[in-house]
């Protein structure tokens, strides 16, 4: 079956920016290295005493829209609603998400959910359920996530925690046959995620060339140089998430008070002077 939907082109003047994130794991907001996940040698970088929901109230304070909340595994939807209640309207959802469940997500206070296995079935896209899942929320409303590995020269999506490789290639095509689909593209460059060695350069590049929407990358970020990094080697059209590299998750690299201030300098964030948990004591949840 062949894409038949549509969307308003991508408009090539916006500036990058911060997205945050709440990475759910067995009911703990924690932070993971990427391709261990689903594996039997679970490598975790962190696991927070906080809530999802005091991280969402977090974000609200400080105006960071468009984050996602990704439930890795059973065991996190309490935390995933409850995050989506302290901050409605403002966090996409993703993580087992099909056309049985999406609607409810957006009842629940997501903006959009993000979807990548449900709609592959043996290794290829299944068309049918991309195009129901769209007809029913609107290609407005879902995000697909085509996160990645390399094997040879090209990316391929991979599915079920990142284990299974699909026979779907991240290429410029791939990205204009299913943006008729969807509001944006979720990308996790899963060789690198949670390292915290450098973003994976070659693919934010190739991402910023062929993405006709919106997109946000994560996978490797250290420093808020790779903030900088994604923002030019994506021409402006990459968004980028920073997970354990920050200081929030225990990371010593980036200072999320440096991710607000990035946002607020390009214009997509709270405005300068306005409350923000992260320039004061005061935490959400804190008297």
């Amino acid at each position: 079956m062949r894409p038949r939907l549509a969307t308003a082109p991508f408009p090539l003047s916006l500036k990058a920016m911060f997205r945050p994130c709440i990475d759910l794991h067995e009911g703990k907001v924690k932070q993971i290295v990427g391709g261990t996940l689903g594996a039997a040698g679970l490598r975790t970088n962190f696991v927070s005493e906080q809530s999802a929901a005091w991280f969402a109230e977090l974000y609200r304070c400080d105006g960071l829209a468009g984050g996602h909340v990704i439930q890795l595994g059973g065991g996190n939807e309490a935390q995933a609603r409850a995050a989506l209640a302290a901050y409605p309207g403002g966090l996409h959802l993703g993580g087992g998400v099909s056309a049985q469940n999406a609607r409810a997500w957006l009842d629940a206070g997501a903006s959009h959910v993000i979807v990548t296995s449900w709609v592959f079935r043996e290794g290829r896209v299944d068309w049918a359920r991309l195009n129901e899942l769209a007809g029913l929320i609107g290609p407005q409303r879902l995000v697909l996530d085509l996160s990645c590995r390399k094997r040879g020269e090209e990316y391929f999506v991979v599915t079920d925690r990142w284990q299974n490789f699909t026979e779907l290639a991240v290429t410029a095509e791939t990205l204009g046959q299913l943006s008729r689909f969807c509001a944006e593209f979720l990308v996790h460059a899963v060789d690198v995620e949670g390292l915290c060695r450098g973003i994976d350069r070659e693919l934010v590049e190739k991402l910023g060339q062929w993405t006709p929407i919106p997109m946000t990358y994560a996978g490797g970020a250290h420093s808020l140089a790779d903030l900088e990094a994604v923002t030019r080697l994506g021409g402006g059209k990459v968004d980028l998430t920073i997970g354990s590299a920050l200081d929030i998750f225990g990371g010593t690299g980036v200072k999320y008070a440096d991710c607000v201030a990035f946002n607020r300098r390009a214009g997509r964030g709270a405005p300068v002077g306005s409350p923000s948990p992260a320039d004061s004591a005061q935490k959400p949840g804190q008297p």
